[in-house]
């Protein structure tokens, strides 16, 4: 009975396509990390303000970058020296990704492609998506549901499709998914041999028939009228698709029968496509060389057959893709491993070798350019400008080269390789890409597994003589040009200017810096930030760097941190994840009566005698607005008698002082709101009972008290709004009241036109300035003016959302009556069944979220619960004539997240029944977000590139926050927490992220392959084995052998890795030690382990045992060692205080046969286990270095994984092929007992004990994704006296598979269900503390697996079989087939052990997680369907079980 939960989305991206998706126009990206997908746009945005505002993303200080590179000027700027260089702007413009939707699928996605849709809802192209093993699902975007819809879906996974009884399943072989260019069809080759064919009704190129010649081809026929009805909508049922056939490869031709790649080709009347194959498997060890065939067959889909036009035989055997090539190259591109193969549509082939093992592998002929020395495994190629021939290629070490293609007339003549040199950015990219994809003219999105994902531009390097043609559109001369006139001249320069044809040009035409003209610089324009593959992670402590930080950092830290070691290669990094977002704070004060901060930035009075004719313009800076900093604050106060007033504080660097002398009145009462209006001329200051107006000196300008002249009552305000210039109030008598800023600066009331205005009763409401006509379509060119696009949102008592236009008054623009159901798609005409249950929603707020790329509106509401629902607005059509409330719809955000409130202690009832509302934050450290104070404190944050985030802030509940700008605290922010204490803090930004992966995420690159991580408790550090790769050497030692002598010295040798040990303080992240392992000796294991150090007094440490591999070739035996250090206190480098920890080797240990795998402690006298080779050996530290061996027991092929249930004597091996042996290890006398095992046909990644209450669960995870629930039973019948160990159930992570898990504990709340019914059997002497196991995956993925009360299971599991019927699924995916495990038997795998399985699933977090996908009523009626009590219930379970609720020292 457990619970699957991930706690962080995919991060690896595995495939992308670049098409108009969300409209005919629309530039978008789509990504696919494994199972999500994710829908871009683009955006330009100028290179000089990115680079102000994102500084990180600019090379380092290990890259210089010289901005003159770009510079048409560049030689000149260089003479002039450097401060000239400054002066000039860069004006080239960066490609930026801004996120659209994002979906989660129930699926591995495996392929994308696109196809032109002739009648999409939205007017953009369909997107074909292929899953693992063989399902197609074809999707277009729907404007009406601001989302994808799916048009068909097509399975090739039954049982007559798999061809012979022999055959493998279907998910041992790879898929290719590849669409005609014309989209006249797709192909999916699956299985072996298997070529599903799918037709789609193309758009009818034929019938507007271009080239269509009257004398030639007789009288042009005539058009049929279509059947399609005003709307679009057509009378007869069409589908986007006609029938699809599979094929089997030998029938299209005898000798497909190993077929390698597939492509459609470019420039066919019909489908056309090459396939790349051989007759005989392809082999190394058996000599077989060329013997692989390029053949290109033409598709008649209506006789569903094919011809054969072309055949290229005597292929390299190293070939594995085709790369189809658009004019004016066509034809296609065959990639190898050590050479690039160009074939024409003729036949003619033309080939290049791009290292010394080219001429050795293949005997076809390819110009040399052996020089190079190029690796293409893995490598990716996609075309940067087709018109110049040039394609760029992604080598598997992240080095860039380009391939050029020499074109005469319509024929390809040559192709050449060229490496970019670093200078011009051939080394931004890291590591490795999985997938390339175009991005507009000048831009490429390289998507990665290992790393970062980029989005990379170039600009090219133009030659003197083109500078005069470039003055004419220099920035500075401020031409009237646009931006796509520019592009139209520098197309001009690329077409006619000698530079854009790098094929004619002399080696010698250099520029002055040595490059040669019209070559291509890149540069990173954006990235998507990854922790893919997490390779493995610690748990520890991780303190804060300042000086004296550490008092001031106390409440607002964790106590403890995750770890990760992420990337792979150059992009090797440590990432360090936590719950809660941690604030740097800047000061911290003891302020236990503050309730509320409000800082403003007004504009100081102009004195009398400095208004005259001169204006304002010469006064000085002080006198300037909005560009200044805060100046002053405002705090509302309760004292200890509960009496209630208000203070101004004038701000300083990082503090404040309290400000006398001025006309505010701080017994004038409480304040609720506070700001500025009139243009930063006017403070305002609402009290409960009147609004009070100052000047920027505090001098009283106005008093608006709250007085209803006709029934003389005096409500009290209980919530305000301002946007300049206008001011909203909620009263407490449920009234409003508008008043707007006169030019005089005075405040005067509006006259409320509309009578439901004044007759209907409001809860709460906000006023919204739409600079981005996000509600209102202003056309204009150059926007709104400030103040003038104003809207009022207003909440009704019976739940209901108004809209206003505070320019008119007089009717509300937008109504929706449904809003306190909170459906998932809210629109005007949304009505809810009739006694549904409603919501009890307690304040709405709309509000710009986002970064300084890109931000936009979204309505917050926040219900009794402190719960957050997120809505975004959007609108159908943008066509002025069509009105607001027909457009306007908002679509409800996944927000799974739940508040965790304290519950009220009777008295301080006074302070627990204060609300605090929602604060909108401009400008938080570049983001536009939103802060929740109360018992549990959240940000809403969202990037460019996510949807908004909801995170908590760690400490306690808050009670009053605001923005907190100065400059000893830019952009930052102020709070007082429930203790009392007020802290002025921002936001860390400096390598760290907080939306991108939904938990703030710090990254910091190492530059090396990261692969194990520790924590050392005792010195409070963090030890990384790291490998570097060097040249393979063969040994000249013991195992020399003398026929080695006739080898001959390679050019391009094998490398292997070598290990090394680093040392990393956490108090500055960096590494203050590295020790270097023997040459060919790579690190497998880093554990610390608390060892006996001393056989006289049992002292025991904490000691860092390494476990290394020693592989000189596969014909020399694999040897390892086991290395045991202490990390000891040193004299610290001389301005360094962080260099004063070292390692100190104390022991050592030389296995002379097989590699040290695995460690782990073991029993309760300080002894470690050790997997070597084919053994596992219980060894100890004795004093004079060794380690002696006590126990051991024979294991089968390589150990995996061993774990050690601490301080039992259990024990838990896993095995890579032969599954998991549960033992037991007894000290008198030493020996190890072999209990239970497995079946041995069971290859295991990583095991792990759940101890749940009374019951002991083994948990083992497959390289399918696959976990498994094991369990030793010696009573049970079929476990043969307990030698078999039981299997309960399996579950399927998809394509996150699990490669290292951790036991850790568990935190819950003290009403937990799951401890009620522990606790219940206290007297067990068994019972262990709640736990969970932690996953991580190479996709990015942190997954916990919670044990689960029976009540809570079965509730639970009722609950997501309603989930399942209730929500929509996207791609026409099933969910629970996704879960379910790969088959077993025959075709799939076998059970992991006996099966004794009770029908107990693990049940689907991820399913769980979607409930407040649903409306109100839906979810009422489930949950009383399911057992529930009520809503509440269910939320409360949820919180228990979803997120990081179980991790809460993290």
């Amino acid at each position: 009975m457990q619970c699957y939960t991930e706690l962080t989305p995919p991060t690896a991206v595995t495939h992308s396509i670049s098409l108009p998706f969300i409209s005919a126009q629309s530039s978008n990206l789509i990504v696919a990390r494994a199972s999500l997908l994710q829908i871009f746009t683009t955006k330009l945005v100028s290179a000089e303000l990115d680079n102000a505002q994102n500084p990180q993303l600019q090379p380092s200080a290990d890259q210089p970058y010289d901005s003159r590179i770009n510079d048409d000027d560049g030689l000149e700027a260089s003479f002039l020296g450097a401060d000239s260089a400054l002066v000039r702007s860069d004006r080239s413009h960066y490609t930026k990704l801004v996120l659209v939707a994002e979906v989660s699928l129930a699926g591995t996605v495996t392929g994308l492609a696109r196809i032109k849709a002739p009648s999409s809802a939205s007017g953009g192209d369909a997107l074909l998506l292929a899953f693992k093993d063989a399902k197609l699902s074809m999707v277009e975007w729907d404007p009406a549901k601001h989302s994808i819809q799916t048009t068909s879906i097509h399975y090739y996974e039954q049982e007559d499709q798999q061809g012979s009884p022999w055959a493998s399943p279907l998910s041992f072989y790879v898929n290719y998914l590849t669409a005609d260019p014309g989209s006249r069809c797709a192909a999916l080759k699956f299985g072996l041999r298997n070529l599903a064919i799918v037709q789609f009704k193309a758009l009818d190129e034929d019938v507007d028939m271009q080239d269509w010649d009257e004398e030639l081809d007789g009288p042009r026929p005539v058009k049929e009228p279509s059947t399609t009805l005003a709307n679009g909508s057509s009378t007869n049922q069409e589908t986007p698709f006609a029938t699809s056939f599979v094929l089997r490869l030998p029938n299209l031709d005898p000798s497909l029968i190993h077929p390698v790649h597939i492509a459609f080709l470019h420039e066919y009347r019909e489908p056309t496509f090459g396939i790349l194959s051989s007759t005989s498997a392809p082999s190394s060890v058996l000599g077989r060389r060329d013997q692989l065939s390029y053949m290109v067959f033409t598709l008649d889909l209506e006789q569903k057959a094919s011809t054969t036009i072309l055949s290229v035989n005597g292929l390299p055997q190293d070939l594995t893709r085709i790369l189809a090539l658009p004019a004016p190259i066509g034809g296609a591109l065959l990639i190898g491993a050590n050479e690039l193969i160009h074939i024409g549509q003729s036949g003619k082939t033309h080939g290049v070798g791009v290292n010394s093992f080219a001429n050795q592998a293949t005997s076809f002929s390819l110009i040399d350019q052996s020089e190079l020395e190029l690796k293409l495994e893995g490598c990716q190629i996609e075309i940067a400008t087709v018109e110049n021939g040039e394609l760029l290629m992604v080598l598997r070490d992240g080095r860039l080269a380009l391939i050029t293609f020499r074109i005469d007339g319509s024929t390809v003549s040559g192709l050449s390789v060229q490496l970019v040199s670093s200078d011009l950015g051939g080394n931004i990219v890291q590591t490795r890409a999985s997938t390339l994809c175009k991005l507009g003219r000048t831009a490429l999105f390289v998507g990665s597994e290992d790393s970062d994902s980029l989005v990379v531009g170039w600009t090219r390097k133009h030659s003197q003589s083109n500078k005069r043609k470039h003055r004419l559109h220099d920035a500075t001369l401020d031409l009237d040009m646009d931006d796509e006139d520019l592009e139209d001249l520098e197309d001009d320069d690329d077409l006619y200017g000698e530079e854009s044809a790098p094929t004619k040009q002399e080696p010698n035409t250099v520029n002055g810096d040595g490059s040669r003209p019209g070559e291509l610089v890149f540069r990173i324009h954006d990235s998507l930030v990854g922790i893919a593959p997490i390779r493995d992670f610690t748990i520890g402590v991780t303190s804060d760097g300042k000086a004296g930080g550490q008092s001031n950092q106390e409440g607002v830290t964790s106590d403890l941190s995750l770890v990760c070691a992420i990337g792979k290669g150059y992009s090797g990094s440590i990432a360090i994840v936590n719950r809660a977002i941690q604030p740097s704070v800047i000061g911290r004060f003891e302020f236990p009566e503050a309730r509320g901060f409000w800082t403003v930035a007004a504009q100081k009075p102009i004195p009398k005698s400095l208004q005259g004719d001169r204006g304002t313009a010469s006064l000085g800076a002080e006198y300037e607005a909005s560009a200044q900093y805060d100046r002053f604050m405002i705090v509302s106060k309760v004292d200890l008698d509960g009496y209630e007033t208000s203070d101004v504080y004038a701000l300083t660097g990082a503090g404040f002082e309290a400000l006398t002398g001025t006309e505010f009145d701080p017994a004038a009462g409480f304040t609720i709101e506070a700001g500025t209006m009139g243009q930063h001329m006017r403070i305002i200051q609402v009290l409960k009972t009147a609004v009070h107006c100052y000047d920027g000196d505090f001098g009283l300008s106005q008093i608006v008290p709250m007085l209803d002249e006709d029934t003389g009552a005096e409500p009290r305000i209980e919530y305000a709004s301002i946007a300049d210039p206008y001011i909203l109030l909620i009263r407490d008598d449920a009234s409003i009241f508008i008043a707007k800023m006169d030019n005089n600066l005075e405040l005067e009331e509006l006259e409320k036109d509309d009578s439901s205005l004044t007759s209907k009763k409001w809860t709460t409401g906000c006023l919204y300035e739409d600079k981005l006509g996000a509600f209102l379509n202003t056309q204009s060119d150059k926007g709104a003016k400030s103040g003038e696009n104003i809207l009022m949102f207003l909440l009704s008592k019976t739940g209901a959302l108004h809209v206003y236009a505070l320019s008119d008054l007089t009717a509300p623009i937008y109504v929706a009556e449904g809003l306190s159901y909170l459906p998932p798609l809210l629109s005007a005409d949304y009505t809810a069944r009739r006694g549904a249950w409603r919501e009890t929603l307690e304040e709405i707020l709309i509000a710009d979220l986002g970064d300084n790329t890109s931000f936009s509106p979204y309505l917050i509401i926040r219900n009794k619960h402190n719960d957050v629902t997120i809505y975004e607005p959007f609108q159908t059509t943008l066509e002025p004539a069509v009105e607001l409330s027909r457009s306007l719809h908002f679509l409800k955000l996944p927000n799974s997240k739940v508040a965790n409130n304290v519950e009220i202690e009777a008295e301080d009832d006074v302070e627990g029944q204060r609300t605090y509302p929602m604060r909108r934050c401009d400008s938080i450290a570049g983001y536009k977000a939103i802060f929740l104070p109360g018992d549990s404190p959240h940000f809403v944050l969202k990037s460019s590139k996510t949807l908004p985030k909801v995170l908590e802030l760690q400490g306690s509940g808050v009670r009053g926050m605001s923005l907190f700008h100065t400059e000893g605290c830019e952009r930052g922010f102020i709070y007082a927490d429930s203790q009392g204490i007020a802290r002025v803090c921002q936001l860390p930004t400096s390598n760290t992220t907080y939306a991108e992966i939904g938990m703030p995420l710090r990254k910091l690159s190492l530059h090396t392959d990261t692969h194990t991580i520790t924590h050392h408790p005792t010195s409070g550090t963090f030890v990384v084995g790291c490998d570097v790769l060097e040249p393979f050497e063969l040994p000249k030692d013991d195992d020399y052998h003398k026929e080695w002598q006739s080898e001959k010295e390679l050019q391009l040798k094998p490398l292997v890795a070598r290990g090394l040990i680093k040392l990393i303080n956490p108090t500055t992240w960096t590494v203050v030690d590295t020790v270097e392992m023997e040459p060919v000796e790579r690190v497998m294991c880093v554990e610390t382990l608390h060892l006996e150090v001393s056989e006289s007094t049992n002292e025991r440490k904490h000691l860092i045992v390494v476990g290394t591999a020693i592989c000189r070739g596969e014909d020399l035996p694999v040897k390892g060692r086991v290395l045991v250090y202490d990390i000891v206190t040193v004299i610290p480098e001389p301005g360094r205080p962080e260099t004063d920890k070292k390692l100190k080797l104390i022991a050592k240990e030389d296995i002379p046969r097989g590699a040290v795998t695995a460690i782990s402690e073991i029993g309760t006298q300080g002894l470690m286990l050790v997997a070597q080779g084919q053994k596992c050996m219980v060894r100890g530290l004795k004093e004079d270095g060794s380690l002696l061996p006590v126990a051991f027991m024979d294991m089968s092929c390589y150990v995996t994984a061993v774990r050690e249930l601490r301080g039992t004597g259990l024990c838990l091996m896993a095995d890579a092929i032969k599954g998991v042996w549960f033992t037991g290890y007894t000290e008198e006398p030493y020996k190890m007992i072999l209990f239970g095992k497995s079946s041995t046909k069971f290859e295991v990644l990583t095991v792990e004990f759940l101890p749940d209450g009374r019951e002991l669960l083994l948990i083992a995870c497959d390289p399918d994704g696959g976990i498994h629930i094991l369990e030793f039973d010696p009573d049970h019948p079929k476990s043969l006296r307990g030698h078999l160990l039981l299997h309960r159930t399996s579950f399927s992570t998809g394509a996150h598979v699990p490669t290292r898990s951790r036991l850790l504990p568990r935190t819950l709340p003290n009403t937990s269900d799951y401890l009620a019914q522990h606790q219940t059997n206290e007297d067990s002497p068994y019972l262990q503390s709640p736990s969970l196991v932690l996953f991580s995956s190479p996709t990015g993925v942190l997954a916990t697996l919670s044990p689960l009360s029976e009540p809570q299971y079965r509730r639970l599991s009722f609950l997501s079989g309603q989930l399942l019927s209730s929500l929509p699924q996207h791609a026409g995916l099933n969910p629970k087939a996704y879960r379910a495990p790969i088959s077993t038997g025959a075709v799939g795998r076998f059970p992991p052990g006996v099966d004794a399985g009770m029908g107990r699933n693990i049940i689907d977090g991820a399913l769980l997680a979607r409930w407040n996908e649903l409306g109100a009523g839906r979810k009422a009626e489930i949950a009383g369907r399911v057992g529930f009590a009520d809503v509440d219930e269910v939320r409360e379970v949820l919180g228990e079980v979803l997120g990081t609720s179980g991790l809460g020292y993290l």
